[in-house]
């Protein structure tokens, strides 16, 4: 029996617990996670281009378990808890496309804007779906999936693909679930950027 099945407890209604790792509170931790690109555009580095030619990284669309700031943590494949003491300093859904925007900015040799930075006349759109962005209890391995969409600027063309990636936790910490998080959403951006320049 693995080291997570023995500390499961059941309760009512399918909720799953990890005895002293995980909870249902909300109180916020002393300490938050975050996201960091390891390929980002330099602190000088300045870019310029038209309208047309500029890309847009769209927040991804989630799932209810990560309309939350909390690591959801799955057992099972359908029970959803949350890691004690495990926040991230905003909706994971805005730290990946920040962390994907800086990746392709990095990588791509064009304007890179997020929707916040929206033109009146867009050119090629990148959205999607994030899928997961938490711990896989049973496999102990962080996990992030995007379905991407990428739509060009004239709009003929739509294809989709989706990129997953998984990192070992190690003991089920706050801060070792961030950091197999933060390498799994990389190595999830820098495919996307690969698919991005074909």
């Amino acid at each position: 029996m693995s080291h997570f099945a023995k500390s499961l407890i059941v309760l009512p209604g399918a909720a799953l617990l990890l005895a002293g790792c995980l909870n249902l509170g909300g109180n916020v931790p002393p300490r938050l996670l975050n996201l960091t690109a390891t390929s980002a555009p330099a602190n000088d580095a300045a870019r310029s281009g038209t309208a047309q030619s500029a890309l847009t990284v769209v927040i991804p669309a989630v799932p209810q378990k990560l309309r939350t700031a909390r690591v959801p943590v799955e057992t099972g494949g359908s029970a959803v808890a949350y890691l004690k003491d495990a926040q991230w300093v905003e909706p994971p859904a805005r730290l990946f496309q920040r962390l994907l925007s800086e990746t392709l900015s990095a990588t791509q040799n064009r304007l890179v804007l997020t929707e916040t930075e929206l033109i009146s006349a867009p050119g090629e759109l990148l959205s999607g779906d994030l899928l997961n962005f938490g711990v896989d209890a049973d496999r102990n391995e962080a996990v992030v999936t995007y379905q991407a969409l990428r739509l060009t600027n004239d709009g003929a063309t739509i294809s989709q693909r989706r990129f997953e990636a998984r990192e070992s936790v190690g003991e089920l910490t706050p801060g070792n679930a961030g950091a197999a998080l933060n390498r799994a959403a990389n190595r999830v951006a820098g495919d996307v950027a690969v698919w991005m320049a074909q």
